[in-house]
């Protein structure tokens, strides 16, 4: 039996003025206990980063294979069109290579402060 859709698909709003990020890449240390969780579980922080998203949850476990970090990358760019923010592939690539959990930190703030809306609700089993 299949279960009834909670709730409807979001529509998106992107924004075609360029702002900034809610955050700096070195204002991860505003909140601790996002920053403690980050630097010490950077792929939990991660996956549940991406779950709010609304992408798959394991999705950031495919950056554990080398030292370019493509998943991350390919969020922080999604996250950036989605509310029009300044910025490049060039300093994303190098964000998300060498500044790992301070990317995860920045987009889980930014998030906060847009509310970003839950792409998809949890299914109510009966």
């Amino acid at each position: 039996m299949s279960q009834p859709v909670m709730t409807q698909p979001q529509q998106l709003f992107v924004s075609s003025l360029e702002a900034d990020w809610a955050s700096g890449i070195c204002d991860c240390c505003d909140d601790k206990k996002q920053c403690c969780f980050a630097f010490w579980c950077c792929p939990c922080f991660a996956c549940r980063t991406t779950k709010q998203f609304g992408q798959c949850l394991c999705l950031p476990l495919l950056d554990v294979f080398g030292c370019v970090h493509p998943i991350t990358m390919s969020i922080r760019v999604s996250l950036r069109q989605r509310y029009g923010i300044k910025g490049n592939l060039c300093t994303d690539c190098l964000c998300s290579t060498f500044c790992l959990p301070c990317v995860w930190c920045q987009m889980a703030t930014e998030m906060k402060k847009q509310k970003l809306p839950t792409m998809f609700s949890d299914i109510i089993s009966q």
